[in-house]
């Protein structure tokens, strides 16, 4: 996408116009008001404001522009929603991203072909008799056959290759590309990469394929193989059936993650339809942050067998450090519960979705809290009766005990600890105090490491042009100059992200480059967080959140690293009370067309309730003038000396 992209679609699109395809909006005043699409509401207390181009739900607490309403309406990346605003706003992209866009298009297609491909080979043909027969035994109907493309790969060297080329004009090299074939090990043409498998495509939350999966009836090789990496595929990055469940996920506000293609397939057969499947056994964390994309709560299905468990203890205990990390941070990825599900009998998912749903409605409902799960899985593998069984269930449960940031959460699970295992508290907390302490001097090792600077020199003498203009009209100018001062200083990073929350920032743009600092300083496991690099941010962010921070870096203007740390702080200070005063003012309009309204209607009880709030919001305001004043003294002194 070309830079300043953003800024010309907001100045296309009206905020009205775009909400209103999903909002019945009437007008209020200077303002449109209807019913919040993300949270169920009787009473209208969503406000599109088109002189701020923005829309807020009084009720939700949710708001932002054009492009955080359908990022939270379609539950769409920024750079989705940037596409598909700029489509309608007519903003032509540039010519690079034209060409990778019909090539990622061309491979989508030979993906797709070869997915029909190997869907009509499984129910039209003679050859997938059998593995039809094997999905229809395992419970399968033809209808979720149909709805899934599942499909059969023949057992030969190259027949959906041979088939391909000669009658859909694909050529051997995309076929490799895609994952559907390998380079022929005698130096000329390609083999498939499946044979004899019955194959799950795998597709993106757009519904788009990106890979395969293939299980194994008979024959040798690895029981499941997936697609290899490829410009469409990367496991670590997908779910399983993700594009079907993301809508009843977020309805449902919980996820449930089975290992397994037929768990998900079963479980979305009998209506469990916020179940996803993690590819393998191994959970990553950009799976964990797709899914907070859509709830914050999670439950772990996996396999009872002995893998399973294994795969259950690795992903919980992942998880435990992952919710100590997000619970102290101010990123907007929030992920707030974590449960572990038991099914009956030793049965795997499918099997119990399948032979009794009502149990598995049960297992998910009574799923154990995290800690409290890991808690009973390791008193099982110790025998506690001996001095060295203590000493090792203890070491076990500590680190996800270390990592709960709640003190009272933590102080729970050390006293279910004592109960399970007769240690005495004192001890135990003698040993938590000391994993922390460990912890964090192994974090101070390693924080000497020097951060990579972007000088502004450096920024302007890239061959790229920067119209920093057109790219700073994407966001507000109280915005820009707080951003720009956490680029340059990034010693004050910390003290705001103790303060200010992404969704707190008006503009999406904005959003995401706050977004992006406030990850990438994120603690690690050792509770220590990393030094700023500036190289860094700029590789992780889409193309628009990286033009605005080259923007910001190139702008002119004094240099805030050579400012005296009292100005400094007084200059965050008041950034931030302009933010703040900014949501009182929208707080306060929403208020004042409230209590005309409800003066209108006769309505008593609601002239009383936003009497009253009102009361709070101008007490408030006279506070934000207090600190204000109080700011300005402090910064005074610096001021004078510097006369």
């Amino acid at each position: 996408m070309s830079v300043g992209v953003t800024a010309e679609v907001k100045s296309k699109l009206s905020v009205v116009d775009v909400v209103g395809e999903s909002v019945t909006l009437k007008k209020a005043g200077t303002t449109y008001k209807g019913l919040c699409p993300f949270h169920g509401e009787k009473t209208p207390s969503f406000v599109v404001t088109p002189a701020r181009e923005s829309w807020h739900c009084f009720g939700c607490g949710l708001g932002g522009d054009i492009f955080s309403f359908i990022m939270q309406r379609d539950g769409a990346t920024f750079p989705e929603a940037l596409r598909t605003l700029a489509a309608r706003a007519g903003v032509e992209i540039d010519e690079r991203t034209k060409r990778e866009d019909a090539r990622r298009a061309r491979l989508r297609h030979v993906l797709e072909t070869g997915v029909a491909f190997y869907h009509a080979v499984l129910t039209g043909s003679k050859a997938g008799e059998a593995a039809v027969a094997y999905l229809k035994g395992r419970g399968f109907t033809d209808a979720t056959i149909e709805t899934h493309q599942l499909g059969w790969a023949p057992d030969g060297w190259d027949q959906m290759a041979r088939q391909l080329q000669a009658k859909r004009d694909i050529r051997p090299e995309e076929l490799v590309e895609v994952g559907l074939a390998s380079p022929s090990q005698r130096g000329r043409g390609v083999i498939d990469k499946f044979r004899a498998r019955v194959l799950f495509p795998i597709r993106d939350t757009s519904g788009h394929a990106v890979g395969l999966g293939g299980r194994l009836l008979e024959g040798e090789g690895p029981k499941y193989l997936n697609s290899p990496a490829t410009p469409l595929f990367d496991k670590s990055r997908t779910l399983y059936l993700i594009d079907k469940a993301k809508g009843p996920i977020r309805k449902s506000g919980q996820a449930v993650i089975v290992e397994g293609y037929t768990d998900a397939l079963m479980a979305h057969q009998a209506g469990f339809d916020n179940v996803v499947a993690s590819l393998g056994t191994a959970l990553t964390p950009n799976q964990i942050g797709l899914l907070t994309r859509y709830a914050n709560r999670i439950a772990l299905a996996y396999d009872v067998d002995a893998a399973g468990e294994k795969a259950g203890t690795l992903g919980v205990t992942a998880l435990a450090g992952l919710i100590g990390q997000l619970q102290g941070d101010a990123s907007g990825v929030k992920l707030e519960d974590v449960r572990v599900v038991r099914l009956p009998d030793g049965k795997d998912p499918d099997e119990v979705v399948r032979e009794d749903p009502a149990a598995w409605e049960q297992g998910i409902a009574k799923a154990k809290p995290l800690v409290e799960y890991l808690i009973g899985h390791h008193a099982g593998r110790f025998d506690l009766k001996t001095p060295t069984g203590r000493i090792g269930f203890v070491d076990a449960v500590m680190p996800a005990i270390r990592d709960i940031a709640d003190p009272l959460r933590r102080d729970e699970a050390l006293q279910q600890v004592r109960r399970e295992s007769g240690v005495e508290e004192r001890v135990l907390r003698q040993v938590l105090d000391r994993r922390i302490a460990q912890t964090a001097g192994q974090g101070t090792s390693r924080g000497g490491e020097a951060a990579s600077r972007i000088t502004v020199d450096a920024v302007l003498a890239s061959p790229d042009a920067l119209p920093i203009g057109d790219i700073l009209r994407a966001v507000t100018p109280v915005e820009a100059e707080l951003l720009r001062l956490l680029l340059l200083v990034p010693d004050q990073q910390l003290r705001v992200t103790d303060e200010l929350g992404p969704d707190q920032l008006p503009s999406t743009l904005a959003r995401e480059l706050y977004r992006a600092m406030v990850l990438q300083r994120a603690p690690d496991d050792q509770g220590i967080r990393p030094p700023f690099d500036g190289a860094a941010l700029l590789l992780a962010v889409d193309d628009e959140t990286a033009s605005l921070a080259r923007a910001l870096y190139a702008k002119t203007g004094p240099d805030a690293r050579t400012l005296d740390p009292r100005k400094l702080a007084y200059e965050i200070t008041r950034l931030l009370l302009e933010l703040e005063d900014d949501q009182l003012r929208e707080r306060s309009e929403y208020n004042e067309a409230a209590q005309a309204e409800a003066e209108r209607a006769g309505d008593t009880g609601s002239m009383e309730r936003l009497l009253l709030e009102r009361r709070k919001i101008n007490e408030e305001r006279r506070s934000l003038d207090r600190r204000r004043e109080d700011t300005r003294m402090l910064a005074r002194p610096s001021a004078a000396v510097h006369a």
